[in-house]
């Protein structure tokens, strides 16, 4: 079974970003973990996100999708797409190791053919390593960079998550096991399927109506921990 691909889109026109969502909601295995609206944004959601796939407008403000690989470096850059209304453009793209380039307006074949290309390339390339520690967000329509340091705990909301942060929380489209295998296993416990906890901010294991079993954070928030789970947990609290 392939493995999910994460996927962000940067690209100035609300109309060019629908449609290429809508192109992908038919694909199997793919996750779209972040829009950017300029090349500014795009740098920033590539290093936080760090995507298996961009689809990168060439022409954009603050930064145009050339400056955008030429500041994370070719080496660093997910497999590309880049998007252009201009196929002058596409030379430069191959020059710079896009694996495709999709000329504005597209059709569903042509975007499936580059699509098809660009899934190959980044099924062959291995998994990054690393744990996240910077996840991007949306805060009053701008896209901010959260550390994850700041992280109480994770819940799951259909097909998004919800971070806690203090009093805040905040939305992101990513689902529970994407985050769970990218967040440090040191620091962060899955204790539900709907639920994953920063182990430094807990404060204790209660037993719950029915037999049933919660975590208490410092805070006083109470949640519940799957059966499943509860071992290990008590393990990582040296219980």
């Amino acid at each position: 079974m392939s493995r999910t691909l994460r996927v962000v889109i940067a690209d100035d026109e609300l109309l060019a970003r629908q449609r290429i969502e809508d192109l992908l909601a038919k694909e199997e295995d793919i996750e779209i973990v972040g829009m950017a609206e300029d090349g500014e944004q795009a740098v920033e959601l590539i290093r936080a996100a760090q995507p298996d796939i961009v689809f990168l407008d060439v022409q954009m403000p603050a930064k145009t999708g050339l400056e955008v690989l030429d500041e994370i470096g070719a080496e660093e850059m997910p497999v590309t797409i880049f998007v252009t209304a201009f196929d002058q453009y596409a030379l430069k793209a191959f020059e710079v190791a896009a694996v495709d380039y999709l000329v504005k307006p597209f059709d569903d074949e042509r975007f499936e053919q580059a699509f098809r290309r660009a899934r190959r390339a980044a099924e062959q390339r291995p998994p990054k390593h690393g744990y996240l520690d910077r996840i991007p967000v949306e805060l009053r329509g701008q896209l901010r960079v959260l550390p994850v340091s700041l992280i109480d705990y994770i819940t799951a909301s259909g097909p998004y998550a919800e971070l806690h942060v203090g009093d805040k929380t905040f939305t992101i489209r990513e689902r529970m096991q994407s985050l769970e295998e990218r967040l440090d296993p040191a620091v962060f416990l899955r204790v539900h399927r709907s639920a994953i906890v920063r182990l430094d901010r807990v404060d204790s294991l209660i037993k719950a109506a029915g037999g049933d079993y919660a975590v208490r954070l410092k805070d006083g928030t109470e949640l519940s921990v799957s059966r499943a789970r509860r071992e290990e947990l008590e393990q990582r609290l040296g219980m």
